[in-house]
Parts: structure tokens; sequence; C-alpha cells
């Protein structure tokens, strides 16, 4: 149990990490505009706004990275429950994604694929993290 435990924080962990990188890459391709103060609830919903349809996309890409790499990570250090692990991880990005959609208005789009998407992803990445019988 307890490797299950420290796979499913250990994956959270690399999960929130993914989300962090390509958010920074998507800001570094596509700086905000002059004037917005990013620590500004309103001008954080403004940079929602404004960003162009390549950065929303690339923010939704790393939330569904992050549920990937994270169950992938947190299924491979959980030997006996794989799978729950990675839902873990899954569950993680899901409350994650609903907490930053009722904060910033987000397009209907990029929530329903974050609330979707992680948790079969996560689980496909147990899959995948799993050794197989030989025979």
């Amino acid at each position: 149990m307890g490797r299950t435990i420290a796979g499913a924080v250990v994956g959270l962990a690399v999960a929130m990490a993914a989300i962090f990188l390509v958010e920074a890459l998507a800001t570094a391709i596509s700086p905000p505009p002059p004037g917005l103060d990013l620590t500004n609830e309103a001008d954080l919903a403004r940079m929602v706004e404004l960003a162009t349809p390549a950065m929303k996309a690339m923010v939704v890409f790393g939330w569904l990275l992050a549920s990937f790499v994270g169950g992938w990570v947190a299924a491979k250090i959980s030997r006996s429950h794989r799978v729950a692990a990675a839902i873990v991880v899954g569950i993680g990005v899901v409350a994650g994604v609903i907490l930053n959609a009722t904060m910033l208005p987000h397009p209907l789009w990029m929530t329903v694929l974050g609330v979707a998407l992680p948790i079969p992803l996560a689980w496909y990445a147990a899959r995948l993290a799993t050794p197989r019988a030989t025979l």
C-alpha cells in the first residue's frame, strides 16, 4: 500500500510539473499582452480571453500530457495497484481543471476535454506501464 500512495503522490507531482512546463512553454511562445499582472485574477481572466486557439490547445495538451505522464509514473512506482495509483493522478488533473474553470472563464471545449480525457489517459498509461506476462 505504501508504494501505491508514493506512486500517486509522485505521479501527481510529475503531472503538476508537466502542466507547469507546457504552460511556461506556451507563455514563452505567445507572451501575455504588456501591462497584464498575472497575479491579478481579473488580468488572468483577460489573458485567457485574449489567448489564441493554439495557446488554448497547448494548455489542454498540458493537462492531457500531465495525466498520461503522471499516471505512467504512478503506475511504475506502484507495483500492486498500478491502475488505482494512475487513476488518482487522472482525478487530480480533472479536479485541477474544474477548479481552474471555476476561477477563470475557459471556452467550453477546453473544460469538456479537460474533464473527459485525463482519467482514460491515466488508465491507458497504467496499462502501458504494466509488464506483460511472458509465455
